[in-house]
């Protein structure tokens, strides 16, 4: 099949070379445009242009996806397949182009946790099972027929980082396998309309800034699961002195206490502790404003609380 491959981030990259390295014929790549970065504003190339410029695929990088130049040459390539893995949304226009249609692979069991955020919000919600999903893409957003899942057991102390790299590699082995699938014609298709009935869906939104905002006056698990949730990025924070604490690494215990939520306690050398309504959250590795990131200890040598 001749395939057109459509992603940004790493976790993009590793699909694509699980495709490559299982003999698909990947005959083009459409990513993200160039985007200044950093304090120079120099144009960064998103991984995936990184990696196909490295192996000699042709790459497509459109401002706008229902540009008509864009579209031509989409149409010009002939393919029998589209994958999207980790890419912005696709106009009916794009993914209703190739006869055997276009496939998406989402980072959780659909139906559940459909959305931009579907790693975070896993783990933010405490959940103890996740998993990949492969599917046809439809008008709705990650609506469309399932074709493969396979899933992982979590922990319940796992970051969103940690979590990201143990399904991307996960899905880029299920990528294949659904690709092979296609391919020969072995695969059901299983509506998500039949898996929906009775049951209480989740959803996965983008998160943004004000969502980080630790909210104290929660049981002191749920903060700690919003801070691994949130971890390494967007990244869960508080106010500490009046400058922005983020907290990258936390542990959590639960005691009756009389301190105010959001108060913190420390000795001053090796503990600096945040009160929840159940509990405490003791905070292990931080980022102050204008401070590098560090584990509490530097941390305390360096503050005086």
């Amino acid at each position: 099949m001749r395939i057109i491959f459509m992603g940004t981030p790493q976790f993009a990259v590793t699909s694509l070379d699980a495709l490559i390295t299982a003999g698909c014929n990947i005959v083009a790549v459409v990513t993200a445009p160039d985007k200044p970065a950093g304090r120079g504003q120099k144009l960064s190339e998103s991984a995936v242009k990184q990696y196909a410029v490295a192996n000699h695929l042709k790459v497509l990088q459109p401002e706008k996806l229902k540009n008509p130049e864009f579209l031509e040459e989409l149409k010009a390539l002939h393919a029998d397949l589209q994958v999207v893995v980790a890419f912005r949304m696709l106009p009916e226009v794009v993914w209703n182009m190739p006869p055997k249609g276009t496939l998406n692979l989402h980072a959780s069991l659909l139906p559940q946790y459909r959305g931009a955020a579907p790693i975070n919000w896993a783990i933010i919600n405490g959940e103890l099972e996740s998993g990949v999903t492969t599917f046809f893409l439809k008008q709705d957003i990650d609506t469309g027929d399932i074709l493969f899942t396979e899933k992982v057991t979590l922990t319940g102390h796992e970051t969103a980082g940690e979590l990201h790299d143990r399904l991307m590699n996960k899905g880029a082995g299920l990528l294949v396998k659904t690709v092979k699938g296609v391919e020969s014609g072995r695969y059901n298709e299983h509506p998500q309309s039949a898996l929906v009935a009775g049951m209480t869906l989740k959803h996965a939104p983008k998160i943004f800034k004000g969502d980080c905002l630790i909210d104290w006056n929660q049981p002191a698990i749920s903060v700690y699961n919003k801070i691994r949730g949130l971890s390494p990025v967007p990244t869960a924070y508080t106010l500490l002195n009046d400058k922005v604490l983020k907290i990258f690494q936390s542990t959590y215990e639960i005691e009756d206490h009389d301190v105010q939520p959001g108060h913190y306690i420390t000795d001053g050398k090796t503990y600096l502790k945040f009160a929840a309504t159940d509990g405490f959250i003791s905070v292990t590795d931080i980022q102050l404003e204008g401070k590098k990131r560090m584990d509490v200890q530097a941390f305390l040598r360096g503050v005086k609380l």
